[in-house]
């Protein structure tokens, strides 16, 4: 058993100092302070308890003393006066951009010449005027298209101007940040050092860097900035959504770096070819980048799917040969509390996003005064995205039938596709487990309703010494003990997430509020995936139930188990790219090793699996554990499968003439509805998974699958929402008084998932609970097939989703 008062293992080199211009490592146990290891960032003085030697900071910052100057960096010089006015004229000059101006104007002009207003087509239309007209009128189209193109460009661009406003930018930014994060923003020494050295090879041959940093929070833009500008390096661009661009915040945005781009570019092809424009341009000159991998904020704590549109450009532009090289540097950002996750669970329940405003900035400003723990950002050693092109490129050429032609769609999308998963992967390798996510995944994995400070120690130890056996790195915890690193993490928690009992012989706590507390538990998941999805399979046999002799599963039900969740979960997580049985082979091995699962052999192959008898003795905690951490997510895959009976038309509804095709967002909305009140009646075990993006992967995944058709609207309104229905294949039948039946296709489906369920003393699997969620299901459907006729509370009228249900629990 771990000594509590022993310190958590970890593997990180020593940290990193930063005096004056130079960069230096220091050890961390030879800092005997409080802290126990440096940041990065040093909090300065504040306003109110020294205002002369705050003013005196301030002074520093704007007038460039020193290192503040920031005056000799690693990159393509930035911040100087006329900065803007030069990037639009090297856009409104890319030919790309003309070539498309042209394209557009001559497309316009054959709209015009078929209208007559251009004279008569054939020889009489040749003569001298008509042509020197059509000219005229050319040249005329293009100056509009060119003065629409370079409106947006001003619009677009990041506008580094003056050192003097990213000096104060960055003292400003450098106090807010601290206050929140009272513990500092931490950088692993090596890796600063080696992407120095990387940024300076980069300068010397005009190249970019490109960061691909995961999204987690607001704060990413910053920390990263910070970042850069206090190790001396260029700062990247960043790529934003134009939804930040909101006044006051937006301008100073801009002018720290950020450039605007639309959230959606429909078939603007003008506004599409200025946007490659721009990259090209940024990139020729040897500006650095930064884009979010995943586009939005994970709203879960875990990695999302790779969005693919910014990295179509960048890979056009090397593609193309506009530019030669670019490096790709994955980062991970992570934090013990991130600002916004409660506003992230409220969404995931159904609110609406409320849109960024100068007030809700203002507003959020009030958690800076919250201690929040530390920010931990890892780079992955920087690598040519020339040279990955190649590589694959000389690898698929070697497959029949595959071109590798730059012009090939298919090649490129497999580009693509291989490039963001590749970076997602690098990212979740360098990403470090912060504190809060061991204390918040031990909460969420343990049985029984709270637990003592020691056994909450003994976990957090456990599961220490499991991610680093993962490959995974543990936050530099430097001196301090376990338990030390458990108090910080329950104080940063806050009583709000993690509740005390008072009274009690030993310090006990409880998970308060659980759905908050997912979102770090989701930080530490990627590491045991594969462990979960193999004791989830092994779990099927063990809620059976009998003796241990039948609690034995076969290797080849285990495999088709597995497989079977990996599948469904492929937008979920991001999965081994190994073959199949040499991942189970080696997951197998590990959890034999810890002693959880025990195999028999047979012909020298796995012959069958079930629970180590060692497990057995110690009540299956850790067999447990990984059933813990990926029960959520086969709940919700059970809500969406079993929500889809909504989309069986009942016959009140055939009579009425009612369409098969329903609204898909009104549907996904009454899921959720479906979900909470499955749960508020005991039949799902975990109210996050009626999640908003846990349904919306189910059923983008039933759409791949043709259980579902989804058809939109091509080139009407974009506002039109798209219409569901259920595959003919897959419709359940219904019985002579018109209730649906627990049989077919789409039955067998959500039962194959419910093998993998948590089940509790609270909630079993009989009949008289399937007929109660069918039933139930219908009624909840009632207001997609008849509104205003019937809801849930039985009440005439249409009535908001889940208007009467607790958002906390």
């Amino acid at each position: 058993m771990s000594n509590p008062t022993s310190p958590l293992p970890s593997d990180s080199p020593p940290d990193l100092v930063l005096q004056g211009t130079s960069l230096s490592l220091h050890p961390s146990a030879v800092d005997t302070g409080t802290r126990g290891e440096r940041e990065l960032l040093e909090p300065f003085t504040r306003f109110r308890t020294a205002p002369l030697t705050a003013l005196q900071e301030f002074g520093q910052h704007v007038n460039g003393t020193g290192w503040r100057s920031y005056d000799k960096i690693i990159g393509k010089e930035i911040f100087y006066p006329g900065f803007s006015e030069n990037m639009i004229r090297m856009v409104m000059a890319q030919p790309k951009l003309n070539r498309k101006i042209s394209d557009l104007a001559g497309k316009r002009m054959e709209v015009e010449l078929q209208e007559g207003r251009l004279g008569p087509i054939g020889l009489e239309g040749e003569e001298a005027g008509w042509r020197s007209k059509r000219a005229r009128r050319k040249e005329e189209l293009e100056g509009q298209l060119a003065g629409v193109a370079e409106k947006w460009v001003g619009e677009m661009i990041c506008k580094m101007e003056s050192k003097y406003f990213i000096r104060g930018a960055y003292y400003l930014a450098t106090q807010l940040l601290t206050r929140a994060y009272h513990q500092g923003i931490h950088v692993n020494s090596e890796e600063v050092l080696q992407l120095r050295r990387v940024a300076d090879e980069a300068a010397k041959k005009g190249q970019s860097i490109l960061f691909l940093p995961c999204h987690r929070s607001h704060v990413d833009y910053v920390s990263l900035q910070l970042i850069c500008y206090r190790l001396g390096l260029a700062l990247p661009t960043v790529v934003a959504g134009d939804n930040l661009n909101f006044p006051v915040v937006g301008a100073f945005l801009q002018h720290a770096g950020a450039m605007w781009i639309r959230r959606s570019f429909g078939n603007d092809q003008l506004y599409i070819t200025l946007v490659q424009s721009y990259i090209d341009t940024l990139l020729q000159n040897g500006h650095n980048l930064e884009c979010f991998i995943e586009g939005g904020r994970s709203r879960t704590g875990k990695l999302l799917q790779p969005k693919f549109g910014f990295l179509s450009f960048v890979l056009d532009s090397v593609m193309s040969g506009s530019v030669q090289d670019c490096l790709i540097v994955p980062v991970s950002t992570q934090y013990d509390k991130v600002i916004e996750v409660d506003s992230y669970v409220s969404e995931l329940l159904g609110q609406p996003k409320k849109s960024e405003s100068l007030s809700s900035f203002l507003s959020a400003s009030n958690v800076l005064s919250l201690k929040l723990g530390r920010v931990d950002m890892r780079f992955h050693e920087p690598w040519s995205l020339r040279d990955f092109v190649t590589t694959q490129r000389s690898r698929l050429v070697q497959q029949p039938d595959v071109s590798t032609h730059s012009e090939d769609a298919a090649f490129r999308r497999r580009l693509l596709t291989t490039l963001g998963f590749r970076v997602l992967k690098e990212i979740n390798d360098v990403s470090v487990v912060m504190p809060t996510a061991l204390v918040g995944t031990v909460l969420l994995t343990l049985r029984g309703r709270g637990v003592g400070k020691r056994e909450l120690v003994r976990r957090v130890n456990w599961l220490s010494n499991r991610v680093r056996e993962k490959g995974g790195r543990l936050a530099h915890f430097s001196t301090l003990n376990a338990e030390t690193v458990v108090d910080r993490a329950l104080d940063v928690l806050g009583p709000k997430l993690v509740g005390r009992v008072e009274g009690l012989p030993e310090e006990t706590v409880f998970a308060e509020d659980r759905f908050q507390l997912s979102f770090y538990r989701n930080m530490t998941i990627h590491l045991f995936i594969s462990q979960a999805l193999v004791c989830a399979a092994v779990y099927t046999k063990v809620k059976a139930g009998g003796g241990e002799d039948a609690q034995h599963i076969s290797y080849t039900e285990l495999r088709e188990y597995v497989l079977f969740l990996s599948h469904l979960f492929r937008a979920e997580f991001i999965f081994d790219t190994r073959p199949l049985d040499e991942n189970i082979a080696e997951t197998l091995m590990g959890l034999e090793a810890d002693q959880v699962l025990q195999t028999t052999f047979k012909d020298g192959k796995v012959d069958t699996i079930t629970l180590h008898p060692a497990e057995r003795s110690i009540g299956r905690e850790n067999f447990d554990f990984y059933c813990f951490l990926i029960w959520p997510f086969i709940e919700a895959a059970w809500l969406g499968a079993v929500s889809l009976f909504m989309l069986s038309t009942p016959r009140a509804a055939k009579h009425a003439g009612a369409s098969a095709w329903l609204p898909l967002p009104a549907v996904q909305d009454r899921a959720q509805l479906l979900g909470k009140t499955l749960f508020h009646q005991g039949d799902l075990s975990y109210f996050e998974a009626v999640n908003k993006e846990a349904l919306k992967n189910a059923y983008t995944r039933q759409e791949e699958e043709k259980t579902i058709i989804v058809r939109r609207e091509k080139d009407g309104d974009a506002k039109t929402p798209p219409k569901v229905s259920l595959a003919r294949e897959w419709q359940p039948k219904r019985d002579g008084e018109g209730k649906l039946v627990a049989e077919g296709k789409l039955w067998d489906f959500c039962e194959r998932i419910g093998q993998g369920r948590l089940e509790g003393k609270s909630r079993r699997d009989s009949g008289a609970v399937v007929k109660r969620v069918l039933e139930l299901t219908d009624l909840v459907a009632a207001e997609l097939w008849m509104p205003g006729d019937t809801t849930i509370s039985g009440k005439k009228g249409r009535k908001k989703s889940g208007a009467a249900i607790p958002a906390r629990l």
